[in-house]
């Protein structure tokens, strides 16, 4: 049977990008022309504040202090957990060189970029995660100067327990600067700050706009849109903790897609009951979002089995999949489209989002057809050498000038020409290309 919507989406998770580009534009090019103090100025008028930029390390003590000793283990427990995962990405990308052909050795080197720029978002939420996702990434990578920007809290600066989180993960310099002038004031290095080579770390559409119009100049983990989720449930799923699962997404923001795909009419059913109820039993501040995201950008799909399931799943490539079903491996073997993937009802999104180890900043709207998420990879940069002797460099050098002919590059060719007539005088080769 076709696939069956007892909830289709009414909206799609996109924002006026013309009008958020031309914001943006501007903003970006009024900081790099006017540095410092048109950053500040932008500061007075978005994050309503006029306290210290940079943190100095009293400032940092002093919002350490405020820290509750209980939060503070939590955060440490979850730093080391990104930590150690972020260690074992990092021994995934080695160092080697081969003997491409007798006396040609080429290799690969994986060298961290210089200076990295971590944006953390505080506004309706105080995301302490994204803090420890971010810089613990950037450190283990081995960036050697690490900046934090988030947006600061009028009359109080920036939130005492991202404070804590950035500097225990290894933060070099911590700026209360928010929105777009945060994320230009990293990439311009102002205010003392290195130029980054890279931006990351989550935010909203002008934060990702930023990010988007600055690619090229700087590097960027991706460029994110609303947050995802998808779970993928058969009959044996709890519907509770199916429905709890999507309403605990659906808190991210009004326009947060969340899907429950099923081959089960009966638990589809029951988890459209439950999740009114859950919605309504939130605060207001997370009520108000994930009714809105519910209402507008949820969707329940009724499959004919789970390959129809694994199949809907891949096409709509979530941020976030979770997976309560039966037979997991095979889900693991059979899903190949999603930013993070989790499985069985002893995990949940929410682990991953906070303090698992797994990396929180993922590809959105569709992005995880084509790339994963935030790593220690994506401070790195992948590059390759080569040497040779000289009789090594014979055959390479006989093969470049015959194909750079062809191609019509004469220049290329020479550059070959000029080897073997220096180091095999008196040989003949042919270099030319055949009619």
């Amino acid at each position: 049977m076709p696939r069956e919507y007892l909830k289709k989406a009414s909206m799609t998770s996109t924002t006026d990008a013309s009008d958020t580009r031309a914001v943006v534009a501007k903003i970006l090019g009024d900081i790099e022309a006017g540095g410092d103090a048109k950053a500040l100025e932008y500061a007075a008028k978005f994050d309503k504040y006029d306290g210290n930029v940079v943190m100095t390390e009293d400032e940092i003590e002093e919002a350490v202090a405020k820290v509750p000793p209980k939060i503070r283990d939590d955060i440490r427990f979850a730093h080391d957990n990104v930590r150690r995962f972020a260690e074992a990405q990092r021994a995934t990308v080695a160092d080697f060189e081969r003997e491409i052909v007798p006396g040609l050795i080429a290799g690969q080197k994986a060298i961290p970029v210089e200076a990295a720029g971590c944006y953390v978002p505080a506004g309706r939420y105080c995301h302490i995660a994204s803090a420890f996702m971010t810089v613990t990434t950037a450190k283990v990578a081995g960036c050697r100067g690490i900046a934090v920007a988030s947006p600061p809290r009028p009359g109080e600066g920036v939130a005492p327990a991202i404070v804590f989180a950035a500097k225990t993960c290894g933060a070099d310099r911590i700026i209360a600067m928010g929105g777009v002038q945060g994320v230009a004031a990293m990439a311009f290095g102002l205010f003392g700050l290195p130029k980054a080579n890279i931006i990351v770390g989550p935010g909203n559409q002008f934060v990702a706009e930023a990010k988007r119009m600055l690619y090229g100049r700087v590097g960027i983990d991706m460029v994110a849109g609303p947050t995802d989720s998808l779970i993928l449930a058969d009959a044996s799923a709890d519907p509770e903790i199916v429905a709890t699962d999507l309403v605990s997404q659906a808190e991210h923001g009004y326009n947060s897609p969340v899907w429950l795909v099923t081959d089960s009419r009966p638990l589809a059913e029951r988890v459209m009951e439950l999740v009114p109820g859950m919605i309504d039993d939130l605060p207001e501040i997370n009520r108000e979002n994930a009714a809105a995201a519910w209402r507008d950008y949820a969707e329940v799909i009724v499959c004919a089995d789970r390959e129809e399931m694994a199949a809907t799943s891949d096409e709509y490539a979530p941020e976030h999949l979770s997976v309560q079903a039966g037979d997991l491996d095979w889900w693991l073997e059979r899903l190949s489209c999603y930013g993070s993937l989790f499985l069985g009802e002893e995990t949940t999104v929410s682990y991953g989002d906070k303090a698992a180890g797994t990396n929180h900043v993922l590809p959105t709207s569709g992005a995880a057809s084509y790339t994963g998420g935030l790593s220690v990879h994506k401070y790195m940069k992948i590059v390759t050498w080569q040497r040779a002797t000289r009789e090594g460099s014979k055959p390479v050098a006989v093969a470049t000038a015959r194909i750079s002919r062809m191609e019509g590059m004469e220049g290329h060719a020479r550059a070959a020409d000029v080897r073997l007539a220096k180091y095999f005088p008196g040989e003949a080769f042919d270099l030319g290309v055949e009619a």
